[in-house]
């Protein structure tokens, strides 16, 4: 398998400062293994761990149910044309409950038809922040009565989160696993 454009660090390779982060990665919830963007983000290890804590939270304690957390996060993905990003998540977000169709609608770019309310107001509120950086009141109003105030702001951490994993996976060239097409075109 491809590396991408980083080498794979290992613990022969590894600074000290890299392992201690490394360590804290692969004893969390995400388990064994530098998947993704960790083993770029490595080559700043304090980085690396404020960035792993961070992702940690948005999707393991975040508000947002698992299903729409997901759909959140392969929109992101989608925006940045993240093939990684989109390949491990949209199998996550069917696992949570969402529709294939709608994981299949945002890969093709186009507003998924058949979504339930909360599906909805997630994916209005993520589109227009992803397209504009902003959100209108109407979308502000209706994820705050969905979700709370905490909702509010833990779907825009979910969003920012993966939009800077998604640029981390562009920037590395982090391959899709072998024999795995592009999802996205």
């Amino acid at each position: 398998m491809s590396e991408g454009r980083f080498t794979t660090l290992t613990a022969e390779t590894m600074t000290p400062e890299q392992q201690r982060v490394a360590d804290a990665i692969q004893s969390g919830p995400r388990g064994a293994g530098l998947r993704g963007p960790f083993n770029a983000l490595l080559r700043s290890p304090d980085l690396c761990d404020l960035v792993q804590r961070v992702g940690a939270f948005v999707r393991f304690h975040t508000s947002i149910p698992a299903r729409l957390n997901e759909l959140a996060i392969i929109m992101a993905g989608r925006k940045w044309t993240a093939q990684y990003e989109f390949h491990a998540h949209r199998r996550l977000a069917i696992e949570a409950g969402l529709k294939p169709a709608i994981a299949d609608a945002v890969a093709a770019g186009t507003r998924p038809t058949g979504m339930a309310e909360d599906e909805a107001i997630v994916y209005d509120f993520v589109s227009e922040l992803l397209a504009t950086g902003h959100v209108s009141d109407a979308r502000f109003a209706a994820v705050k009565a969905a979700f709370g105030e905490r909702g509010v702001i833990d779907l825009v951490g979910a969003v920012g989160y993966y939009s800077l994993v998604s640029m981390v996976l562009n920037v590395a060239r982090v391959p899709l696993p072998a024999g795995v097409e592009p999802p996205l075109k």
